[in-house]
């Protein structure tokens, strides 16, 4: 058997279930209809299969992730996948980490801003801009209620709009969410070569 991946990376691994996925020939209408809509609109994988026990909750889940996550305005799509990043390494959280900060890297085009925080944390050396988006983002993942006004304040300092603020606390909300439902439901092992 496949050990879960307990380290942080850049690598996307296969999520492997635990729960039984719906089986897509097999499933009903109302099923089908709430995956018709899928993250990212990458297709349904395994996840959305699962959650597709639920479709009433898949129906109302994915449209918000993508509305977050994909959204014109607010963060930019970078600084969206360091908030992500930031709420998944809080809620240890492997394969969301995984898979936005390699989204990150690629948006970026440059690996040394996740290095920094997968080696360093809170201490990697980032911008000031950047600082203030991972601190916020951990901090309200970490308890949200210490998350408050002097921070705001610093997220403004660091020249971030109220669109911007708002946009960072539904990411790293979302992956409060997002971050449980996959420690439970499945876990991140290696993808076979």
């Amino acid at each position: 058997m496949t050990e879960p991946i307990t380290d942080f990376t850049t690598v996307v691994p296969f999520w492997k279930p635990r729960v039984t996925p719906v089986e897509l020939d097999k499933a009903s209408e109302e099923q089908l209809e709430a995956m018709k809509v899928t993250p990212s609109d990458t297709g349904v994988g395994a996840y959305v299969l699962v959650l597709a026990h639920d479709p009433q909750t898949l129906k109302e889940r994915t449209p918000l992730f993508n509305g977050i996550m994909y959204s014109h305005g607010g963060l930019s799509r970078t600084e969206t996948e360091l908030g992500a990043v930031a709420a998944s390494l809080v809620n240890r959280c492997i394969y969301c980490a995984a898979v936005h900060s390699n989204r990150y890297n690629q948006l970026a085009k440059d690996e040394t801003v996740i290095e920094g925080i997968f080696g360093a944390g809170e201490d990697s050396e980032l911008d000031p801009r950047q600082k203030a988006i991972f601190n916020f983002a951990t901090k309200l993942s970490e308890c949200p209620s210490e998350a408050g006004e002097a921070d705001v304040r610093q997220l403004k300092d660091a020249g971030l709009g109220m669109d911007e603020i708002f946009d960072l606390v539904l990411t790293a909300s979302l992956f409060g969410w997002a971050n449980r439902l996959m420690h439970v439901l499945g876990d991140p092992i290696p993808r076979e070569s």
